[in-house]
Protein backbone atom coordinates (compact mmCIF):
# COMPACT_ATOMS: atom_id res chain seq x y z
CA UNK A 1 0.00 0.00 0.00
CA UNK A 2 1.49 3.17 -1.06
CA UNK A 3 0.02 6.51 0.48
CA UNK A 4 -0.90 9.10 -2.14
CA UNK A 5 -2.04 11.91 -0.14
CA UNK A 6 -3.92 12.44 3.27
CA UNK A 7 -7.19 14.41 4.16
CA UNK A 8 -5.54 16.35 7.12
CA UNK A 9 -4.65 19.90 5.79
CA UNK A 10 -1.34 21.27 7.72
CA UNK A 11 -1.67 24.71 9.20
CA UNK A 12 1.89 25.42 10.53
CA UNK A 13 4.76 25.52 7.57
CA UNK A 14 6.39 21.99 8.71
CA UNK A 15 10.47 23.50 8.63
CA UNK A 16 11.95 20.55 10.04
CA UNK A 17 10.26 17.57 8.26
CA UNK A 18 11.36 19.55 4.74
CA UNK A 19 14.94 20.22 6.49
CA UNK A 20 14.85 15.96 7.72
CA UNK A 21 14.26 15.41 4.15
CA UNK A 22 16.77 17.66 2.59
CA UNK A 23 19.36 16.14 5.00
CA UNK A 24 18.84 12.55 3.85
CA UNK A 25 19.09 13.59 0.41
CA UNK A 26 22.00 15.24 0.37
CA UNK A 27 23.68 12.36 2.38
CA UNK A 28 22.28 9.96 0.41
CA UNK A 29 23.59 11.58 -2.81
CA UNK A 30 27.38 12.03 -1.05
CA UNK A 31 27.04 7.99 -0.14
CA UNK A 32 25.92 7.50 -3.56
CA UNK A 33 29.24 9.39 -4.84
CA UNK A 34 31.33 7.17 -2.91
CA UNK A 35 30.79 4.06 -4.92
CA UNK A 36 29.71 0.20 -3.42
CA UNK A 37 32.91 -0.07 -1.54
CA UNK A 38 32.77 3.21 -0.15
CA UNK A 39 29.44 2.89 0.72
CA UNK A 40 29.68 0.08 2.35
CA UNK A 41 32.55 1.57 4.84
CA UNK A 42 30.24 4.75 5.54
CA UNK A 43 27.33 2.07 6.87
CA UNK A 44 29.95 0.06 8.93
CA UNK A 45 30.74 3.36 10.48
CA UNK A 46 27.83 5.25 10.51
CA UNK A 47 24.95 2.53 10.41
CA UNK A 48 24.37 0.73 13.68
CA UNK A 49 26.08 -2.97 13.49
CA UNK A 50 24.51 -4.38 16.79
CA UNK A 51 27.24 -7.26 17.23
CA UNK A 52 29.67 -4.16 17.66
CA UNK A 53 28.15 -3.23 20.97
CA UNK A 54 27.25 -6.75 22.08
CA UNK A 55 30.47 -8.59 20.99
CA UNK A 56 33.53 -5.81 21.20
CA UNK A 57 36.13 -8.62 21.40
CA UNK A 58 34.65 -9.13 17.83
CA UNK A 59 34.44 -5.46 17.14
CA UNK A 60 37.58 -4.34 17.80
CA UNK A 61 39.16 -7.12 15.79
CA UNK A 62 37.02 -6.41 13.10
CA UNK A 63 38.75 -2.60 13.71
CA UNK A 64 35.59 -0.48 14.45
CA UNK A 65 36.31 2.75 16.46
CA UNK A 66 35.31 2.43 20.31
CA UNK A 67 32.78 4.54 21.22
CA UNK A 68 30.10 4.53 18.59
CA UNK A 69 27.44 5.62 20.42
CA UNK A 70 26.52 8.04 17.95
CA UNK A 71 25.41 5.68 15.31
CA UNK A 72 22.21 5.48 17.17
CA UNK A 73 21.69 8.65 15.50
CA UNK A 74 23.70 8.76 12.50
CA UNK A 75 21.65 5.39 11.39
CA UNK A 76 18.48 7.37 10.79
CA UNK A 77 20.68 9.68 7.61
CA UNK A 78 21.78 6.44 5.50
CA UNK A 79 19.42 5.12 3.13
CA UNK A 80 20.75 1.90 1.33
CA UNK A 81 19.47 2.68 -2.16
CA UNK A 82 16.88 5.41 -4.07
CA UNK A 83 13.83 3.57 -3.29
CA UNK A 84 14.44 3.16 0.14
CA UNK A 85 15.07 6.97 0.76
CA UNK A 86 12.26 7.75 -1.72
CA UNK A 87 10.04 5.60 0.16
CA UNK A 88 11.04 7.13 3.77
CA UNK A 89 10.82 10.45 2.74
CA UNK A 90 7.54 10.18 1.20
CA UNK A 91 6.29 8.92 4.02
CA UNK A 92 7.50 11.13 5.94
CA UNK A 93 6.19 14.05 4.10
CA UNK A 94 2.79 12.43 4.15
CA UNK A 95 2.36 12.06 8.01
CA UNK A 96 4.95 14.30 9.53
CA UNK A 97 3.54 17.65 8.45
CA UNK A 98 0.70 17.05 10.76
CA UNK A 99 3.09 15.88 14.00
CA UNK A 100 5.09 18.60 13.19
CA UNK A 101 1.83 21.29 13.50
CA UNK A 102 1.03 19.40 17.00
CA UNK A 103 4.71 19.78 18.55
CA UNK A 104 6.12 22.35 16.92
CA UNK A 105 9.83 22.06 14.89
CA UNK A 106 11.92 21.81 18.18
CA UNK A 107 10.44 19.00 19.82
CA UNK A 108 9.07 17.23 16.74
CA UNK A 109 12.67 16.61 16.07
CA UNK A 110 13.53 15.54 19.65
CA UNK A 111 10.30 13.20 19.05
CA UNK A 112 11.78 11.58 15.68
CA UNK A 113 14.75 10.55 17.07
CA UNK A 114 14.13 9.00 20.14
CA UNK A 115 11.29 7.06 17.86
CA UNK A 116 14.24 6.08 15.95
CA UNK A 117 16.31 5.16 18.79
CA UNK A 118 13.43 3.00 20.30
CA UNK A 119 13.11 1.36 17.16
CA UNK A 120 16.82 0.83 16.86
CA UNK A 121 16.94 -0.98 20.35
CA UNK A 122 13.75 -3.06 19.34
CA UNK A 123 15.71 -4.14 16.42
CA UNK A 124 18.68 -4.96 18.60
CA UNK A 125 16.62 -7.21 21.31
CA UNK A 126 15.98 -9.64 18.48
CA UNK A 127 19.64 -9.13 16.72
CA UNK A 128 22.10 -9.16 19.66
CA UNK A 129 24.78 -10.52 17.64
CA UNK A 130 23.85 -9.50 13.72
CA UNK A 131 27.23 -8.27 11.83
CA UNK A 132 24.58 -6.21 9.56
CA UNK A 133 24.73 -2.57 9.45
CA UNK A 134 21.15 -0.96 10.32
CA UNK A 135 20.60 1.98 8.01
CA UNK A 136 17.77 4.27 7.11
CA UNK A 137 14.91 6.70 8.84
CA UNK A 138 12.49 3.78 9.22
CA UNK A 139 12.12 3.48 12.98
CA UNK A 140 11.49 7.07 12.93
CA UNK A 141 8.93 7.24 10.32
CA UNK A 142 7.40 4.49 12.14
CA UNK A 143 7.15 6.71 15.50
CA UNK A 144 5.61 9.57 12.96
CA UNK A 145 2.67 7.33 11.84
CA UNK A 146 2.20 5.96 15.25
CA UNK A 147 1.77 9.33 16.33
CA UNK A 148 -0.43 10.13 13.58
CA UNK A 149 -3.09 6.63 14.32
CA UNK A 150 -3.72 8.10 17.88
CA UNK A 151 -3.87 11.45 16.46
CA UNK A 152 -5.83 11.64 13.33
CA UNK A 153 -8.34 7.90 13.47
CA UNK A 154 -10.82 10.25 11.36
CA UNK A 155 -8.60 11.36 8.84
CA UNK A 156 -8.64 9.00 5.02
CA UNK A 157 -5.64 8.17 2.96
CA UNK A 158 -6.19 8.21 -0.64
CA UNK A 159 -4.06 4.70 -1.09
CA UNK A 160 -2.26 3.45 -4.84
CA UNK A 161 -2.47 -0.63 -4.57
CA UNK A 162 -0.22 -2.02 -7.24
CA UNK A 163 -0.89 -2.48 -10.14
CA UNK A 164 -3.93 -0.22 -10.94
CA UNK A 165 -6.35 0.43 -7.64
CA UNK A 166 -6.42 3.60 -5.76
CA UNK A 167 -8.51 3.64 -2.28
CA UNK A 168 -9.15 6.21 0.12
CA UNK A 169 -8.99 4.14 3.06
CA UNK A 170 -9.33 5.07 7.01
CA UNK A 171 -6.36 6.31 8.37
CA UNK A 172 -7.10 3.60 11.13
CA UNK A 173 -7.31 0.98 8.99
CA UNK A 174 -4.31 2.20 6.87
CA UNK A 175 -1.82 2.78 9.47
CA UNK A 176 -3.61 -0.64 11.38
CA UNK A 177 -2.87 -2.77 8.66
CA UNK A 178 0.87 -1.51 8.10
CA UNK A 179 1.57 -2.37 11.83
CA UNK A 180 0.15 -5.71 11.31
CA UNK A 181 2.28 -6.41 8.23
CA UNK A 182 5.78 -5.39 9.97
CA UNK A 183 4.76 -7.79 13.42
CA UNK A 184 3.66 -11.01 10.65
CA UNK A 185 7.15 -10.09 8.88
CA UNK A 186 9.08 -9.86 11.68
CA UNK A 187 7.72 -12.65 12.91
CA UNK A 188 7.76 -15.10 9.70
CA UNK A 189 11.15 -13.63 8.97
CA UNK A 190 12.36 -15.55 12.43
CA UNK A 191 10.89 -18.49 12.04
CA UNK A 192 11.65 -19.08 8.18
CA UNK A 193 15.41 -17.57 9.22
CA UNK A 194 14.73 -15.50 5.51
CA UNK A 195 17.44 -12.36 5.07
CA UNK A 196 15.50 -10.18 3.60
CA UNK A 197 17.07 -7.31 4.60
CA UNK A 198 14.21 -5.65 5.91
CA UNK A 199 14.12 -4.60 9.80
CA UNK A 200 10.47 -5.36 10.45
CA UNK A 201 11.08 -5.31 14.29
CA UNK A 202 12.49 -1.74 14.12
CA UNK A 203 9.39 -0.44 12.39
CA UNK A 204 6.87 -1.89 15.14
CA UNK A 205 8.82 -0.96 17.72
CA UNK A 206 8.51 2.77 16.23
CA UNK A 207 5.50 2.56 16.02
CA UNK A 208 4.69 1.78 19.37
CA UNK A 209 7.43 4.33 20.69
CA UNK A 210 5.13 7.09 18.70
CA UNK A 211 2.04 6.34 20.10
CA UNK A 212 3.39 5.96 23.74
CA UNK A 213 5.34 9.24 23.45
CA UNK A 214 2.89 11.29 21.93
CA UNK A 215 1.42 12.52 24.83
CA UNK A 216 5.03 14.09 26.23
CA UNK A 217 5.52 15.66 23.02
CA UNK A 218 2.38 17.44 21.67
CA UNK A 219 1.29 20.71 22.81
CA UNK A 220 -1.95 20.93 23.69
CA UNK A 221 -2.46 24.58 22.63
CA UNK A 222 -0.70 24.06 19.35
CA UNK A 223 -3.36 20.94 19.20
CA UNK A 224 -6.38 23.01 20.27
CA UNK A 225 -5.28 25.73 17.40
CA UNK A 226 -4.63 23.04 14.76
CA UNK A 227 -8.36 21.41 15.25
CA UNK A 228 -10.18 24.25 15.59
CA UNK A 229 -8.12 25.31 12.00
CA UNK A 230 -8.74 21.91 10.18
CA UNK A 231 -12.48 22.10 11.25
CA UNK A 232 -13.13 25.30 9.33
CA UNK A 233 -11.93 23.33 5.76
CA UNK A 234 -14.90 20.87 5.42
CA UNK A 235 -13.38 19.35 1.94
CA UNK A 236 -10.81 18.25 3.95
CA UNK A 237 -12.51 16.44 6.63
CA UNK A 238 -15.72 15.20 5.00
Amino acid sequence: MIPLKDSIPNVYRPYMVMGLIGINALVFLYTVSLGPEGMNRIFHLYGLVPARFTQPEWAAWMGYPEAGFYTAITYMFLHGGFWHFLINSWMLWIFAVNIEDVMGSLRFLLFYLVCGVAALGTHIIFNLTSPIPVVGASGAVAGVMGAYFLLYPHSWVLTFIPPVFVFRIPAVIFLGIWFIIQIMSAIGAGIFSSGSGVAWWAHAGGFLAGMILLPLFKDNKRCYYCYQAQKKDEFFLE
